[in-house]
Parts: C-alpha cells; sequence; structure tokens
C-alpha cells in the first residue's frame, strides 16, 4: 500500500514539473482537455495493457493494480485538463503502466523522468519500474515486458 502511495505522490510531484515545463519541450503548449479520439487503438488501454502483459508473461496478475490516474493527470485530478495529461496509470507491484493521448506526449514523459529511474516507452504507453516493490523487477522481466506491450500495441494497431 505504502508503495502505490508513494508512486501516487511521485506522479503527481512529476505532473507538476512536466507541467511547468518550457513550452518548446512540450508537445503542445497550450492547455486543453485531452480527448480519448479515434486515432488511439481501440480497445487497448492502460487497464486492458494491464492483463495482456499478465497474460502475455505467464502470470495471473502483475500483483495488485490500483488506478492511479489522479497522480499523472490534472483532469483526474479535478483540476484543469492538461496536454500532458496522461490518460490512465495502473500501478502494480511489478510495473505502472501510463497511456497518453498520443507517442508524442508519451516521449515527453519518459524524457523528463529522473535518470536514474527505468521509464520505457512503448508507442503511447509508458512502462514504469520507481516504485519499491517494482525495483525488484529484474531486467530480463522488464525486457519481457517491454516486448509483450510492443507485441499488445502492434495487434490493437
Amino acid at each position: 500500500m505504502l508503495t502505490r502511495t508513494t508512486t501516487a505522490v511521485t506522479g503527481a510531484a512529476l505532473l507538476l514539473a512536466l507541467v511547468a515545463c518550457d513550452p518548446a519541450d512540450e508537445p503542445t503548449t497550450e492547455s486543453k482537455p485531452s480527448a480519448p479520439s479515434s486515432s488511439q487503438p481501440a480497445g487497448l488501454t492502460a487497464k486492458t495493457a494491464t492483463a495482456g502483459l499478465a497474460e502475455a508473461t505467464g502470470v495471473k496478475t502483475l500483483g495488485d493494480p490500483k488506478d492511479n490516474t489522479a497522480g499523472c493527470s490534472q483532469e483526474a485530478a479535478g483540476e484543469k485538463p492538461h496536454a500532458n495529461d496522461c490518460t490512465a496509470l495502473i500501478t502494480t507491484d511489478t510495473v505502472s503502466i501510463y497511456e497518453f493521448g498520443t507517442p508524442t506526449v508519451a516521449a515527453h514523459w519518459v524524457k523528463e523522468m529522473p535518470k536514474d529511474a527505468d521509464w520505457r516507452q512503448v508507442d503511447r504507453f509508458a512502462l514504469a519500474f520507481g516504485a519499491r516493490d517494482q525495483a525488484l523487477t529484474s531486467d530480463e522481466r522488464r525486457d519481457e515486458l517491454t516486448k509483450a506491450l510492443e507485441a499488445l500495441v502492434a495487434k490493437a494497431k
């Protein structure tokens, strides 16, 4: 439980940092609601990716999935939406799966994250291994999860 609380608090702090980034670094310079559009792969969300990754890696669950979207989305936290908001964040014991409106926003998040954390972009998603339990996820398992998400994204397109 402490792991997820820490992740949500850390995510909120990172959201504030990302929103305050130099506008030249941001994918868009104006705040506007992110609209889940038809450009997003139908059916593939952070939640469905969580289940798909568990299945693809031969486990029943990635460990206690929790929706922490409010930690990376001003809109989900009840604030004014921002172009860099995440669409969803599912945190598990193994990995955090961030979903964004576009690959450009996902790339921005991954680029701006602390260099000592392991963040991996896959299309409009990002996998993060920053929480305490997630730090125990082996490099091999992280690679396996990344490849499995790449396959899920390709299948959804």
